[in-house]
């Protein structure tokens, strides 16, 4: 009877078999150690604790990559193969995902509501909304900033400005997060805002020339040059959302100067 149809009363156990040495210890292996012990199991923990002896292993199971599990005399695999073995959730390398911008959004939100408190005791305020929207840019800025070759390289897929002039690519995440920067201060609206309003009207042109108009499926560049989150509703929303403050930010000067 296999290990995960035993009864109440009897052990369920697996064999793991895991690098462990004095310079690596693999984390795959702590990770299905760790998934092993939640789901019951009394672990069998055999450690590789040299490479010789991990390329012997591998060689002996006719195997790439450690580390292993065996449940019932039956080897699953992987940590991989080991949480589809459990039925859950596994995230392959090229499938989109829209937990960045989930991420990015939600800590943005609740950045401004913070600021918001912070300032004036209440999350209900205008300047709350403003924030997040400046935040939103500012964290997105910061995404890109990390590897600028590798955002201009993904951004040229698709904006229309940045393939007629590639320098473009590499100037977008300076501006949008120096927009950003000046929003959240609610100084220099006079640079803050035509530079939002420039950049979220060419990009969201190219957004949707490249998406509904040409019916593209490319990767948005949004989040950094590294990432799955398709091209679409998310680019296209983040360029509307500079375009309106860049539009907003200078009607509220006027209006509060008034």
């Amino acid at each position: 009877m296999s290990s995960i149809t035993q009864g109440r009363g009897e052990t369920k156990t697996a064999l793991l078999y895991r690098m462990v040495m004095e310079e690596h210890i693999c984390p795959f292996g702590l990770k299905s150690k760790d998934l092993l012990e939640r789901r019951g199991f009394e672990v069998e923990d055999h450690h590789l604790t040299t490479r010789a002896e991990t390329d012997a292993f591998k060689e002996k199971h006719g195997v790439k990559t450690t580390p292993q599990t065996f449940i019932g005399g039956e080897r699953i695999g992987g940590y991989t193969e080991l949480r589809e073995h459990f039925g859950k959730s596994v995230t392959k390398a090229d499938e989109t995902s829209y937990q960045p911008v989930i991420a990015i959004f939600s800590v943005a939100f609740l950045m401004a509501l913070a600021i918001s408190w912070a300032t004036y005791d209440t999350i209900f305020t205008l300047r709350a909304i403003e924030w997040f929207f400046a935040v939103s840019m500012c964290l997105l800025g910061i995404q890109k900033l990390q590897n600028v070759e590798s955002f201009s390289t993904m951004f040229l897929n698709y904006d229309l400005l940045a393939k007629r002039w590639v320098p473009y690519g590499k100037i977008y995440p300076f501006g949008e997060t120096l927009s950003g920067v000046l929003m959240i201060a609610g100084t220099l609206t006079w640079i803050s805002a035509p530079i939002a309003l420039f950049i979220g009207t060419v990009g969201a042109i190219s957004v949707f020339y490249a998406v509904y108009v040409q019916k593209r499926e490319l990767k948005c560049a949004c989040v950094g040059g590294g990432s799955n989150v398709p091209l679409g509703f998310v680019s296209l929303t983040e360029n509307l959302v500079m375009i309106g403050m860049g539009l907003w930010m200078p009607i509220r000067m006027l209006f509060w100067s008034a």
